[in-house]
């Protein structure tokens, strides 16, 4: 391998953002940010990096795995690399931001780093912006997170979306509620969340049958509530059951055009969710889109009930509708200032000449312009 093409070089699920890819994400986390400040969403901008034990407190102890870590050489205690822009949003919310009013809505974008990628997502840095609205009990608080999630992936122009629900408490809620120990109910939920059928056989006093009518209820949202409504569960999973219903049709009545699917049993990526959950899909995209749902942000007693999203600016590109590039004007060497600054106030991108050259239309042409400046008039570089 030459040292040029070692230079280049770069770990896995990392890649350099190229022209005019990296103008076209800038482009669409923008527009993402407008949306939320337009729903009431005030941004804030957390550090890339801050001492470990702050990004591993409260939810952020499920991501322990996912985080880099290093020394910092000025305090010499452990720092990590943010892997979730959500848990500094809500460390912000129960501690800079605690005596604002309640509900707090925050919005966020910004790079975050992981140790691995996953099938679906082999990336380990890639954009993130989303939303964290913080201090509401309110079912409404669950369906707005949910619709806005939606109406702004619309609103970018992506089409044929899709919701798929979950509640990753549900299992392990059911578990606890029938007596089983802990390794039981790991393995159980492995089972369900893999759709593991065959792991399921076997087990006594009707459990069978619950956990692969609860595997059976995966699909569109009407035969999903159908068929966990007729399981046999124990109040706090009938309890939950009984939530996600509600937001169902909430969200049915703001969104009607939004496919809903629900997965009771996903619990993967959803690691610190107390509540009602979602993915974000497209038809004919890969992977994807965003996901959220309720937690608790905050410890002990800073404690407070959340709900957010996050979306991925890297998986929303190949689903958003191709866009024209946008037209360079070359200023040929020894155009004015002032028409330079006339052109770009009209719209032109400019890129100016630093030397003479013979013939213009062709260094215009050479250099990725549409068009090219004769002194009097825009003209076309042919």
């Amino acid at each position: 391998m030459t040292d040029d093409a070692l230079s280049a070089l770069l770990p896995e699920g990392l890649h350099d953002e190229l022209p005019p890819e990296a103008s076209r994400r800038a482009a669409v986390v923008n527009a993402l940010m407008n949306h939320f400040r337009a729903c009431g969403f005030e941004r804030i901008e957390p550090p890339l990096i801050e001492f470990e034990e702050s990004l591993l407190s409260g939810p952020g102890a499920k991501q322990a795995q996912d985080m880099f870590r290093i020394m910092d050489p000025v305090s010499h205690r452990m720092m990590g690399l943010r892997a979730d822009m959500t848990i500094q949003a809500a460390r912000i919310a129960t501690t800079r931001l605690k005596a604002a009013p309640r509900p707090l809505r925050l919005a966020y974008a910004g790079d975050v780093l992981r140790v691995r990628g996953s099938q679906l997502r082999p990336e380990r840095q890639f954009a993130q912006a989303g939303v964290e609205l913080i201090g509401s009990t309110s079912l409404e608080a669950d369906v707005e997170v949910i619709v806005l999630a939606a109406e702004t992936l619309k609103d970018l122009g992506v089409e044929n979306l899709s919701a798929d629900l979950t509640l990753p408490s549900l299992v392990p809620s059911l578990c606890d509620e029938l007596g089983l120990s802990e390794p039981v109910s790991a393995e159980i939920r492995d089972a369900l969340d893999g759709k593991d059928v065959a792991h399921l056989s076997g087990l006594k006093d009707g459990l069978e049958a619950l956990l692969k009518g609860l595997l059976m209820a995966a699909g569109p949202a009407d035969q999903a509530m159908a068929t966990l409504n007729g399981l046999a569960l124990p109040s706090r999973a009938k309890a939950m059951v009984a939530t996600l219903a509600q937001v169902v049709a909430r969200v049915r009545e703001e969104a009607p055009d939004l496919t809903l699917t629900i997965d009771p049993g996903e619990y993967r990526g959803f690691e610190y969710q107390t509540g009602v959950s979602f993915t974000m899909f497209a038809r004919g995209v890969r992977g994807e889109l965003g996901r959220g749902g309720r937690y608790e942000a905050g410890v002990g007693e800073t404690r407070e009930p959340a709900t957010g999203f996050s979306l991925y600016a890297d998986s929303l590109l190949p689903a958003l509708p191709k866009t024209k590039p946008q037209d360079k004007l070359y200023l040929p060497f020894g155009t004015p200032g002032a028409d330079a600054r006339r052109l770009r106030a009209e719209g032109m991108r400019t890129i100016r000449g630093l030397e003479r050259v013979a013939d213009i239309p062709a260094e215009a042409k050479r250099l990725g312009c549409s068009h090219y400046w004769d002194g009097h008039a825009v003209k076309t570089a042919g």
